[in-house]
């Protein structure tokens, strides 16, 4: 059970949203935090505290104004950061690569792998060749339907078809490195874990996931540590007191290390 630390970027800047508030019109997002430094700022403290795993996200989409903007704060972090950082968002098999050779050490996919709300194997097959299993992170992130969650798609707006469930997640494990799984329907708003998505990772052995979403205090965290059975990594943004939360960085840092 580890600490992931994110640098989520919108619109050119480092913040931190409410995720199911993102929009593509008008490049909206309800925001919990809008920093003044870039990203190379955040890579650099986490290379400092010898945090890897982390994810970089670029939530405007590709073709946005802001798009080059967001890759812009990416690239400060990568260098920052070599090796130390995954990257996701707009990914796809053909600039794959690229965030590979600028220092990223994983990409993260969703949307890419999903055509017509069903998983196109051809296109992750094909991202595998270009950039190997080792460096692919699926990220599966999902919301709930009356039947179960479900993954989402296109900065989470979209549902797919794919539920998530166990033989889901052993399915693809075979075509990448991790999991990313965003709980979308708490995201952002720090009112404890979606709890039902936390135990479901904790039932599926060898896989590597990191959970996101809801977490504001210690107690979601021993939650999260029971449900996942002690082995699902997670990722804390607005409630981080770098982001202008009540969680002390220090802190989580040092139960970090006790549950590793």
């Amino acid at each position: 059970m580890k600490f992931r630390p994110c640098i989520d970027i919108h619109n050119g800047k480092v913040k931190q949203i409410i995720g199911g508030s993102l929009a593509d019109k008008n490049s909206a997002a309800d925001e919990n935090f809008v920093s003044e430094y870039a990203g190379d700022y955040y890579a650099g403290l986490y290379r400092d505290r010898g945090l890897s795993g982390g994810h970089i996200i670029l939530l405007n989409p590709v073709g946005s104004e802001y798009y080059e903007a967001d890759r812009k704060q990416a690239f400060l972090a990568l260098a920052a950061y070599p090796g130390g950082l995954q990257l996701g968002g707009g990914v796809t098999a053909e600039n794959a690569a690229e965030y590979i050779e600028k220092g990223a050490s994983h990409v993260i996919v969703t949307s890419y792998v999903f055509r017509d709300g069903r998983i196109d194997e051809k296109r992750l097959k094909r991202l595998v060749r270009e950039v190997g299993r080792e460096h692919v992170v699926l990220d599966l992130s999902c919301r709930k339907k009356e039947d179960g969650y479900y993954i989402v798609t296109d900065r989470w707006q979209k549902f797919t078809e794919t539920k998530m469930t166990e033989e889901t997640l052993r399915f693809l494990s075979g075509s990448c490195d991790e999991f990313l799984i965003h709980a979308v329907d708490v995201e952002g708003k720090q009112h404890g874990i979606e709890e039902g998505v936390a135990g479901l990772l904790g039932r599926v052995e060898g896989i590597t996931a990191t959970y996101a979403g809801g977490i504001a205090s210690f107690d979601d965290l021993e939650r999260l540590k029971v449900l996942g059975r002690g082995k699902v990594d997670y990722t804390i943004g607005s409630a981080l007191d770098l982001f202008g939360g009540r969680l002390r960085f220090e802190d989580v840092l040092a139960f970090g290390r006790e549950t590793e």
